[in-house]
């Protein structure tokens, strides 16, 4: 017991503890580490600010304030932020374990929350920079990191300040250090941003300055820009590989010397150029939208330029002549954009594998800046296609005249009811189609780097910059039947073909039976007919055709047959004659003439003069084609009537010209053998297609016809409104068809009714007609403006000025919840705002008569607006100048009234001197004279043997024709120059 009680003693005396050894938090080796990381804190937090004050700037003011500096710091902060990676790491994890039984545990937690948050700013700012193949694609993923690498320094700041709280006191010292550092590298960084290294190598002031015309194209410094700055479509091929393959298959890739028709026409208007005026400067006119890289690069005026070997000659428009363009300086076309060398990211041109990583790794890490240069708003409108799709002849390159209005895909668009901008369409979609890109970039799947979540995409895409469209044959030139296709395939479906009715007895006011089908007459052996024939555009929002209208060639293919008995034909492909066409067919095409009467053939734009006639059609618009059908005697099976409409993207006449302009220039065309006339092997493309079989008389056989799946109204429609567009020759067949229309309770029959008795002047009949079509303005779909601009219309011509301004005014300012649902915006149509203008102007005369001067003034100002606006809208308005004319006249500005009398005289037609080509033409061409009368009507018998009565009976009409024109020439160029129609009055016939 006593031993026990001893042990018991010894163990309950207190044994004094071994002290612990203190460990400083931050040693002297860590102390500089914490020193070098405090340094490249400094500099990035100043790096950032910067950065952060810029991304502000461009955010209050949407402007872009990113250049090439801005990279620079972007790129430093890359390199810091990357540097600071590894002595955070090593700090932090020292510096926890020197720390981890401090008793200070409130300063403890705080720091391992600050290291935290660290890691994840560190952590963001890798993901953000794409390292490794990594890409955050998904637009919400990319922002979540984004805002919280923005949020995490903030965060890094206040922690840091309650970490230091809890333990040793802050040394304002070396914080005033920080923020001195700090604000020296931002003042840095803005002296830094004051230069532009694209003017360390700058051509000359002077020396691109006059360079440039006749083509609107200009440079932003006035100095040419390098051709390899254009050329560096590899380096988008990057980032951006199926954009990049589907432009290389793109007709804009080929529009230069590429292009083997151009190459043909353009090297003709070069050499016409030197010869006429001693240099290619007029083809210039052409280089601003074809020929972009040697043009703005300064080889294109070179007389002895390669068309086929220069280095530039087969660029095309690359990528960066798209997306390096600036401005859009107006819609007059002639290529009228402002193009600049752009700011590329350091390194982008570099040799140097490294430095070109380094370079792909800041586009990945701020692909903002590359989207701010390469893509702007207005490369997303109409009005920046318009630069190259719209054009007009200059003097330069005609030695003519300053102005003729040549392809114009824009204002086609603009005044249709497609845009949602025209409130005299025929027919409007459910929603306006804002923009070209809708129709001719659909969206594509993609894993490109630039791939988005468009809205109602279920995938990441792009746009398609195949850009699909017509041009089947540059892609058959280029041995690509793949690419064939894929424009084959998207000229299906945008029109239709509909064999409507038949006029028993042949003549344009036979009795008209129709619609047919699902029943159909029962022909007559020996009777004569007339087959009614309507093509109607549906998906297009444009003129049909388009662009090269002369030489593309769409034609009506018929076909008759009785069983294996072919008894009637036109259009036709003629083997013999070098799959020529047809030339009695029914082309949907402009037949041009130069001052000669001979057609422009050759795309020859230096000769374009006037026009012998113009089948193209409006968007949402029709043509009626009449074919004259003579029955044979016997028959022994049903006639079937098959109707193709037929596409090939080049005619047989143009083809030879230009397969043997190749073989002159040494660049033989596929299917071309030389010497030898070149047989057209471009493809055909059958758009659309309709079929009848007629029972005939006297023959027992079953007749089965599919149902048309369209509304009879429509079809009835259709048919009014290709007879109304003919003009007064067909009036009152498209009256009687708009009539029919109005007893199937369409409001369409009405308001169209309306359109054919104002045109015919019969104006209190038109009246009754839309009284009674505004009993439907309660229908879905009912087009109010249209209803208001034909009673402006009216009013105006009844002489009710009052109630007509109140109408017009109406279309333009009226903004109802349907409209604005659909995208409607009629405050664009210059030929309502004209109208307006014109009674405007009117009323101030009539108010100047009743002495009521001020009110007379007023009225004139206000029609000097109306005109004003048109004018930018539109800047080559005839209307608008000769109407500003006359009111600057009248308000006493004499320099303002001269100013647009120069204006309208030079965008005036010469109406006066077409007379002489025209009447050449209908010499030289009986089939296009045929074409070209008011009512025509296409005979099906005319090429077959078996049919010679009738061939002999229409050629010699043909002859007929031809003399009759010659006799009456005086006569024609009368009334050609008496009833050619104002602007306001020919888009009011053409629907447009």
């Amino acid at each position: 017991m006593a031993s026990v009680s001893a042990g018991a003693a010894s163990a309950a005396v207190p044994q004094k503890k071994k002290k612990k050894k203190y460990v400083r938090a931050v040693g002297p080796k860590l102390r500089r580490l914490l020193y070098a990381i405090f340094v490249l804190v400094a500099l990035l937090f100043a790096n950032s600010g910067y950065l952060a004050s810029i991304t502000f700037l461009e955010w209050l003011h949407s402007e872009t304030y990113q250049d090439y500096y801005y990279q620079y710091m972007f790129l430093a902060h890359l390199v810091m932020g990357l540097l600071l990676i590894l002595p955070v790491v090593v700090f932090g994890l020292v510096h926890m374990w020197n720390t981890k039984d401090r008793r200070n545990r409130r300063a403890v937690r705080m720091g391992y929350l600050l290291f935290a948050v660290a890691l994840v700013l560190l952590g963001t700012g890798v993901l953000l920079v794409r390292i490794g193949g990594f890409d955050l694609k998904h637009p919400l993923a990319r922002s979540t990191v984004y805002w919280l690498h923005v949020a995490c320094p903030l965060a890094v700041v206040w922690l840091y300040w309650l970490h230091r709280l809890a333990g040793p006191r802050i040394k304002w010292r070396i914080g005033g250090s920080f923020a001195a550092v700090t604000a020296m590298a931002i003042a840095a960084m803005v002296a830094l941003q004051m230069q532009d290294p694209r003017q360390w190598n700058a051509i000359g002031p002077d020396s691109g300055v006059k360079y440039f015309e006749p083509s609107l194209a200009r440079t932003a410094s006035g100095n040419f820009i390098p051709a390899e700055t254009m050329m560096n479509d590899q380096y988008c091929l990057k980032c951006h590989a199926d954009i990049h393959a589907d432009w290389s298959d793109s007709v804009h890739r080929f529009s230069s010397f590429n292009n083997e028709p151009y190459l043909a026409s353009v090297s003709e208007t070069r050499a016409v150029s030197m010869e006429r005026d001693g240099s290619v400067q007029a083809s210039r006119w052409c280089a601003g939208c074809h020929d972009p890289v040697p043009f703005f690069s300064g080889a294109f005026d070179d007389p002895e330029f390669d068309m086929l070997k220069h280095e530039t000659a087969a660029a095309g428009i690359t990528c960066t002549v798209c997306h390096a363009i600036t401005n859009v300086n107006s819609v007059r076309g002639n290529a009228d954009y402002t193009i600049e060398e752009p700011l590329h990211y350091p390194f982008a041109s570099s040799d140097n594998a490294v430095l070109q990583w380094v370079n792909n790794q800041l586009v990945k890490a701020k692909p903002s800046f590359h989207k701010r240069t390469f893509l702007k708003p207005f490369h997303k409108t109409a009005e920046f296609c318009s630069t190259c799709h719209k054009v007009h002849l200059p003097a330069a390159l005609n030695h003519y005249k300053e102005f003729l209005r040549g392809q114009n895909h824009y204002d086609s668009y603009l005044l249709s009811g497609v845009s949602g901008h025209s409130a005299r369409s025929f027919y409007y979609p459910p929603e306006a189609v804002d923009n070209c890109s809708q129709c001719h970039m659909p969206l594509v799947p993609s894993n490109d780097f630039g791939a988005q979540m468009f809205a109602g995409a279920d995938t990441l895409s792009v746009h398609d910059h195949t850009f699909p469209s017509a041009n089947t044959g540059i892609a058959w030139l280029k041995d690509r039947e793949d690419l064939v296709a894929v424009h084959q395939e998207y000229l299906q479906d945008i029109v239709r073909v509909d064999l409507f009715g038949v006029r028993e007895g042949g003549e344009i006011d036979s009795p008209l039976i129709a619609p047919l089908r699902p029943e159909v007459p029962t022909l007559k052996p020996g009777q004569r007919y007339l087959l009614e024939t309507v093509i109607r555009t549906l998906k297009l929002g444009h003129l049909f055709t388009q662009g090269t209208a002369d030489s593309n060639e769409v034609w009506l293919d018929v076909t008759v047959t009785s069983g294996d008995r072919v008894i009637g034909r036109s259009g036709a492909i003629d083997p013999a004659q070098a799959n020529e066409v047809d030339p009695w067919a029914h082309f949907v095409n402009v037949f041009m003439l130069d001052r000669d009467g001979n057609r422009i053939a050759r795309r020859n734009p230096e000769d374009i003069f006037t026009p012998l006639y113009n089948h193209q059609i409006p968007p949402g618009a029709a043509s009626t084609v009449h074919y004259e059908l003579q029955m044979p005697e016997r028959l022994t099976a049903p006639v079937t009537v098959e109707v193709k409409l037929q596409y090939r993207k080049f005619d047989q006449q143009y083809m030879d010209f230009v397969a043997r302009r190749n073989a002159e220039l040494g660049n033989l065309i596929r299917g071309h053998v030389p010497g030898q006339t070149y047989v057209n092997q471009l493809p055909v493309t059958t758009m659309a297609v309709d079929r009848v079989t007629f029972p005939v008389e006297g023959v027992e056989a079953e007749v089965n016809n599919a149902t048309r799946e369209i509304p009879t109204w429509q079809r009835w429609n259709d048919y009014g409104i290709g007879l109304l567009l003919k003009g007064k020759a067909e009036l009152r067949q498209a009256e009687a068809a708009f009539r029919e229309v109005e007893k199937l309770d369409r409001y369409d029959g009405s308001l169209n009714l309306a359109r054919v008795l104002n045109t015919e002047g019969r104006l209190d009949e038109a009246v009754e007609a839309l009284q009674r079509a505004d009993q439907y303005r309660d229908q879905p779909g009912y087009p109010r403006w249209t209803w208001a601009w034909l009673s402006g219309v009216i009013n105006s011509q009844q002489g009710r000025l009052e109630e007509a301004e109140q109408n017009l005014r109406s279309v333009l300012e009226d903004r109802t919840e349907e409209m604005q649902r659909r995208g409607f915006d009629f405050s664009l149509d210059i030929e309502v705002i004209n109208l307006l203008g014109r009674t405007q102007f009117d009323l101030g005369n009539i108010r100047d008569r009743q002495g009521r001067s001020e009110e007379s003034r007023q009225y004139y100002r206000e029609a000097v607006q109306r005109f004003e606006r048109t004018l930018q809208i539109d800047p080559e308005n005839v209307t608008a100048h000769f109407n500003l004319h006359r009111l600057f006249e009248a308000l006493g500005d004499k320099d303002r009234a001269a100013e647009h009398q120069a204006l309208h005289l030079r965008y005036k037609p010469d109406d006066n001197a077409k007379g002489r080509a025209i009447r050449l033409a209908r010499e030289k061409y009986p089939a296009a004279n045929h074409a070209a009368e008011a009512v025509v009507k296409y005979s099906l018998q005319r090429n077959l043997p078996s049919q010679a009565n009738a061939t002999a009976t229409t050629a010699e009409a043909g002859e007929a024709n031809a003399e009759d024109s010659e006799d009456s020439e005086d006569a024609e160029d009368a009334e050609d120059s008496e009833n050619t129609p104002e602007p306001d009055e020919e888009n009011f016939r053409n629907g447009n």
